[in-house]
């Protein structure tokens, strides 16, 4: 039964894969057995993600990508077609967050955060798709904030997470058994990451009474979720968004 969770010959590529949760899930995906490309706007950074697969005994490959690029995001598939011959997984992890009052918030700004966090993981699940074979696996990262909200002016956030979930549902229809692959999101609830260090002082306490195990998550806990989406073993599960927020939506 074990076994069925082990990713050996496989490559997963993994998107915002320079900070935060795309650390622990590039990590999480080499230690069960993955060869990794990794991707992200900050090249410099994703050196430090490749030497924590490097030392974990897989593969690593590091792309410069715009998502909103698609482009980019055709030319990433490419690279990791070519240098590695597959595609096995893709992690929809890059995105990013605002938050400003509706009122207030300019086009400019609410148009960025939908490129990045729906366009852009569209543009990339369309460019691996195109080279994926059946077996093949695509998460991408929705959030709680498509469900619920956490007392944050995030229209844009919420609205692009929102979408992400509906973007999983269409294409897991598109392409389950005509192409033989499996696409699923996941809706973390609070981690401790580069983000959550941003916000100010006393908010994630004030959240505390909405969290039923009284504490914000640990990535290794959201990057189990993804190990067993994308492996054997998640392998009946498709279309599905998978909530991983310490019970934040049950309150």
């Amino acid at each position: 039964m074990l076994d069925s969770f082990r990713l050996e010959e496989r490559v997963a590529i993994v998107t915002g894969a320079s900070s935060g949760l795309g650390i622990a899930f590039a990590s999480a995906l080499a230690e069960a057995g993955a060869d990794v490309v990794l991707a992200a706007r900050r090249a410099d950074k994703l050196k430090d993600t490749a030497k924590l697969v490097e030392d974990l005994g897989r593969r690593a490959l590091t792309v410069e990508t715009d998502i909103t690029d698609p482009a980019q995001c055709a030319r990433l598939a490419a690279v990791a077609i070519s240098e590695f011959g597959r595609v096995d997984v893709l992690v929809n992890n890059a995105g990013v967050a605002t938050a400003y009052p509706a009122t207030r918030e300019t086009t400019t700004q609410f148009r960025s955060v939908i490129d990045t966090n729906l366009n852009g993981s569209y543009w990339t699940a369309q460019a691996c798709a195109r080279v994926m074979l059946p077996g093949s696996s695509i998460v991408n990262i929705s959030s709680i904030l498509g469900l619920t909200t956490a007392g944050l002016p995030q229209a844009a956030y919420s609205a692009s997470k929102a979408a992400v979930i509906g973007l999983t549902r269409d294409l897991a229809q598109q392409w389950g058994a005509r192409r033989g692959i499996r696409v699923n999101s996941i809706a973390p609830g609070f981690f401790a990451t580069e983000m959550t260090g941003q916000y100010n002082d006393g908010y994630l306490e004030k959240l505390s009474s909405r969290m039923v195990l009284g504490r914000i998550g640990d990535p290794k806990e959201l990057a189990a979720t993804l190990v067993w989406l994308v492996s054997e073993a998640g392998g009946y599960v498709t279309g599905q968004t998978i909530v991983v927020d310490g019970g934040i939506t049950i309150t």
